[in-house]
Formats: C-alpha cells, structure tokens, sequence
C-alpha cells in the first residue's frame, strides 16, 4: 500500500471518507470507512482518525483493538496486530486440547483440561481464543515486549491465566517443566533482508522484535524448539507458525530436538503450522 503524506479537508460523509482511504491505497476502503465512522465520536476526531490511517498507521491501532477468532481484542499503539492466518493455529490447538481432554476421562476432576503455554504471545490474542472455546484451560503467557504483556494482561484480565514478562520460557514457572499440554508460538519468522518488503503497517508501526526471525527467519523457532522437550508432557504438542517455504526446514528443527514432526496448512488462511509432538516413553 502506497500512502499520501498530503491530509485531506475533514470528511463529512462515508463516502469522502472511502475516496479518501481508496486514494491511498486501502484494499478494504468500505470496510474501514464504515468502522472508523462507528468509532468516531465527532467528525474532528473522525478526521484526525482518517489522517492517521492514510498516513500508513495500521487501522487497529486507531480503532484500539482487533478482530480475532470472533473475539474483539485489544491492541495498543505499536504492538502486534494478530493476523488473521494466526487463527489456524487456535484452530489445531484447540482440537488438540479437546482430544486431550478426552483421553482423561476418569482422572482426577480438579485437573485441567489442558495446560497451555502461549510463547511471544503479543496481545495476547492465542490465549484468550483459547481461553473461550476450552473448558478449565491453565494458562500462561510470555512476551518479551513490556508493551505488548501491558496489552495482554489487559486483554486476559477476567479471562484467567497468567501473562510474564521475559525471553521465551525464562519467565515461566519451573513447576511447570514436563506438565505443558499445547505449547503455541507464534514467534518472529520474517528473515531480516526481507523486513523492508513488509507492508508499512507492520514495518513502521509494530516492534520489530515480533516481526524479524534472523538471517533465515527461524532463529526464534529454533531456540523455542530447543527447550520445548523439557516442558512438553508426555504426549504434548508445539505449535509453531511459519510460512510454507520455511516448513521443511522447521521440520528438520522440530525431528532435530526429538519431537514427531507435522506440517499442516490452510489454503483458506494462507497459513502454515508445523506440530511436534513430544514421544511417550
């Protein structure tokens, strides 16, 4: 998207409002004109709003929150839009847990149905879809951006589970080393050389610890992959986000630390996970 750094008079109409972000290069013009009008309370404040998104700021971080799994969730200024491909992840996690549950039937009632651990989590968006659609889930999350764990604990509050700030499992309580169930992560892949083709608004406007992944884009992956045996449960997954042409090579990853590797994909989406589960023995 292509934007014009020249403001506009302030719009007066939807319509000024979807010629205007059209002219900049928004692919969802109608869309957004129609959810910035509902968010604006006046037509100064609609008009600053409109400045902002032509001036390349990312609509959820004007809007205040994003939409995800059905659910709305918050977003502060410069912290990780959850992508929509993210929810295919939920999607696996979910199903995962529930077979989990499942399988123990019988087994003490005050367990959990799963224990889930949410790595780079963000806004926390990964926890709190899984939160909704799992029953008696334990939870935690980690981020290293103090920013986005402001946002996440935010977005959490009421939900239950615990948000940490700090470097991937660093944070997390040792307790729970062998017990974790569903370890998601959707951690940084983008190989740096190509962080400058990325769209303005992840580019400028997110931290670029939640986009950059290295020479290669996997160096997070690998270092979530190294130390997921230690506190996976015995039959516990990782989940992990990539991008299709990364997927062989997250796979020799996953195998490498002693994990059952898996690749699955949705067209739908465009989005591509890599499962590793850990052996029973």
């Amino acid at each position: 998207m292509s934007f014009s750094p020249a403001p506009s008079p302030a719009p007066s109409s939807l319509p000024a409002v979807v010629a205007r972000l059209r002219a900049v290069g928004c692919v969802f013009a109608e869309d957004e004109a129609r959810l910035l009008f509902r968010a604006a309370r006046t037509e100064d404040e609609l008009a600053a709003m409109v400045d902002r998104r032509a001036a390349g700021l990312p609509l959820e971080h004007i809007l205040g929150w994003a939409w995800f799994c059905g659910l709305r969730i918050a977003v502060d200024p410069g912290v990780f839009v959850p992508r929509r491909r993210t929810e295919f992840l939920v999607q696996q996690a979910v199903a995962l847990a529930q077979r989990l549950a499942a399988g123990r039937v019988g087994q003490p009632p005050n367990r959990p149905a799963a224990v889930v651990v949410d790595l780079c989590c963000g806004s926390g968006a990964v926890g709190v879809a899984l939160l909704m659609a799992l029953d008696a889930v334990e939870l935690y999350a980690t981020d290293l951006d103090p920013a986005a764990v402001r946002c996440a604990r935010r977005n959490l509050a009421g939900a239950g589970g615990q948000v940490y700030e700090g470097d991937l499992y660093e944070p997390l309580p040792v307790t729970l080393r062998g017990r974790v169930d569903i370890l998601a992560a959707n951690a940084p892949y983008v190989p740096t050389e190509e962080m400058g083709l990325l769209p303005p608004e992840a580019r400028v406007h997110e931290r670029r610890m939640a986009l950059d992944g290295g020479t290669d884009g996997l160096d997070v992956l690998r270092r979530v992959t190294a130390e997921a045996p230690q506190w996976l449960a015995p039959g516990g997954r990782l989940l992990v986000e990539t991008s299709g042409r990364q997927a062989a090579r997250t796979v020799e990853t996953v195998a490498r630390n002693g994990l059952l590797p898996q690749v699955v994909t949705s067209e739908e989406l465009n989005a591509t996970v890599v499962i590793g589960t850990k052996l029973t023995r």
